[in-house]
This record gives C-alpha cells, sequence and structure tokens, in this order.
C-alpha cells in the first residue's frame, strides 16, 4: 500500500490548506463571470470554483471566494449581490493569457474588458455584457448566494439559473447536437500557476456504464482479475461488457486461428508464462485500439 500524507485542514492556516485542496482538486473548469454594478460599472473575472450541477432547471454555480491573503471580498460578489445577474463566459485556449490578466486585483471601477483587451457584447437577457472573443457564454440570472463562512478563504456560492446561452458555431458539432471538444480546445485550473488543456492526445474517450449493465471486476476469470500485468483501468474496460455480449467459445476458437494469434500460439506451449505474457500484451493492445471484444477473445485463449 502507498503511505499517504494526512492533513486536518483546521490545524493549517488557510494559506498553508489552500495549495493542497486546489491542486489535488483539478482540473477544475473556469467560470469567466462578467457582471455589473447597481452604477453600471463592468466587471470581468474568472473563477475556478465553478460547475454546471443541473440541467433541468439549467443551474451553474460559481464561488467568489473571500480572499484567503486579507479576507476582503471580490468585486463580482458585491456586483451580483446589487444586480444578481452574470454572464458566464467559457474560457479556451486562446483566450487563457487575457483570462488571467483579468483575474489582476484592479481597483473598484476598472473595467477588466479593457484591461485584458477583450471586447464587450450586449447581451440579450441580462445587463452585463458577455465576452466576445469567448466561445460559449451563459447569460444568468442569480438565485440566491450562499455564504458558506466569514474567514479567510471561505466561499460565496453564486447559483445562477441560465437564460439564453450562446455557442460558436465552430464548435459545434457537425449536426449541431452538442459540442465537439477538440474545437471547444478548453482549459481548466490546476494549482499554483498551472493550468491544463483538454485538447490532442489528452483527450480520450470512456464508455458511460450507464449505457450496459457490466458484469463488474468480480466477474472477471481470477486470472485476468488477479493479473500483474493488467491496470485498474483495463480490468474497468473489460468489466464494463454486459454478460451476452462475452464472445462464445466458439468465437474465442475462431479468433485464435486468425493468423496473427495462431502464430503467436505457435511460438509457445500451452498454459507457459511466455505465451500467457503475450496473450496478455495482445489483449492489451485491442482494449488500447478499442477494440474490447477482440480484446476479450485474445484474454479468454489458453
Amino acid at each position: 500500500m502507498p503511505s499517504f500524507h494526512s492533513l486536518t485542514p483546521s490545524d493549517l492556516k488557510p494559506n498553508e490548506w489552500h495549495p493542497f485542496m486546489v491542486g489535488a482538486v483539478a482540473p477544475r473548469p473556469v467560470a469567466f463571470a462578467s457582471t455589473v454594478s447597481a452604477d453600471g460599472t463592468v466587471n470581468l473575472s474568472p473563477y475556478s470554483f465553478f460547475n454546471a450541477f443541473s440541467s433541468n432547471p439549467p443551474i451553474l454555480i460559481f464561488s467568489p471566494a473571500n480572499r484567503v491573503r486579507d479576507n476582503s471580498q471580490k468585486h463580482t460578489l458585491q456586483n451580483v449581490r446589487e444586480v444578481p445577474e452574470v454572464v458566464i463566459n467559457i474560457c479556451d485556449f486562446a483566450l487563457v493569457e487575457q483570462m488571467s490578466l483579468a483575474s489582476t486585483e484592479y481597483a473598484q471601477g476598472v473595467n477588466e474588458f479593457v484591461k485584458a483587451g477583450l471586447t464587450e457584447l450586449a447581451s440579450e437577457r441580462v445587463r452585463p455584457p458577455r465576452v466576445a472573443e469567448a466561445p460559449a457564454a451563459f447569460e444568468c440570472v442569480v438565485e440566491q448566494i450562499i455564504e458558506l463562512g466569514q474567514n479567510n478563504g471561505a466561499g460565496n456560492l453564486v447559483i445562477c439559473r441560465v437564460v439564453r446561452a450562446h455557442f460558436r458555431e465552430d464548435i459545434l458539432l457537425p449536426d449541431a447536437t452538442g459540442i465537439d471538444p477538440f474545437k471547444l480546445d478548453a482549459v481548466a485550473r490546476l494549482g499554483g500557476d498551472w493550468y491544463c488543456r483538454a485538447n490532442g492526445a489528452s483527450l480520450f474517450e470512456v464508455p458511460k456504464p450507464n449505457r450496459r449493465l457490466g458484469i463488474g471486476i468480480d466477474q472477471l476469470p481470477e486470472r485476468l482479475r488477479t493479473s500483474n500485468v493488467l491496470s485498474g483501468n483495463e480490468l474497468g474496460r473489460l468489466a464494463n461488457i454486459e454478460a451476452d455480449a462475452l464472445p462464445t467459445p466458439a468465437d474465442v476458437a475462431a479468433f485464435a486461428a486468425t493468423p496473427a494469434v495462431a502464430y503467436l500460439l505457435n511460438k509457445h506451449a500451452p498454459g507457459s508464462p511466455a505465451r500467457e505474457a503475450e496473450l496478455l500484451k495482445l489483449g492489451r493492445q485491442l482494449l488500447a485500439d478499442g477494440q474490447l471484444a477482440e480484446a476479450w477473445k485474445v484474454l479468454l485463449t489458453s
């Protein structure tokens, strides 16, 4: 078993606990929030304590936490208390430096749109403008603000109901039924100065288990379940198959007769460690290629 560095948050100062929490709870999407004060002054600031919490009703929540340094509150929080409306703009890689610049603690009344070189685009249902350069924007009314505490670092949950949304057409799937993650090129917050980019090789698919009744890892053959070669991820993928989709003995025999598998089997004696290692290696490769049924056929070959 691995060793752990265990902490009790109340034993630490807020600035000591903060980097552990935000470093481990990551990556976090960024709410690039635009608001206005009662006198109409615009503010724009990013928040990584943010996510979607309901689609019907459509609810987004972000949390402008009290500053860890001096317990002061953000202009965004002051604004949504005065004018309970906000636009949550989504940040992509092309925006990340300007988004970061907008987090600068400028004085009250300074427009971060101007400082960050971004364009105000009039919203349709709420008073704050949206970021024209953002790939997606959610116009929201603020349903509730929940104060989680009054200490340094205490959060303030701003519960936002989406009343209008805008998605740049070039990020849509071809049939316009959703968002193409490769085209969105989203960024997310980690700890310290670190971000990550959701694109290229960092994107991968995992079939949703709720689409099928997987057999579960406990039902895998013992030689697979206890293998020191197959990872937990690989066992999980193998176990996400319905019982009636498992290959039959005839399927396994037919696959074993294919030239590539037959060559592998003929190289080693039945039951030998070398044959088992080769079969596991091939099975892992098929899993990596998304060929679950073929991986099962190989791994059931003896």
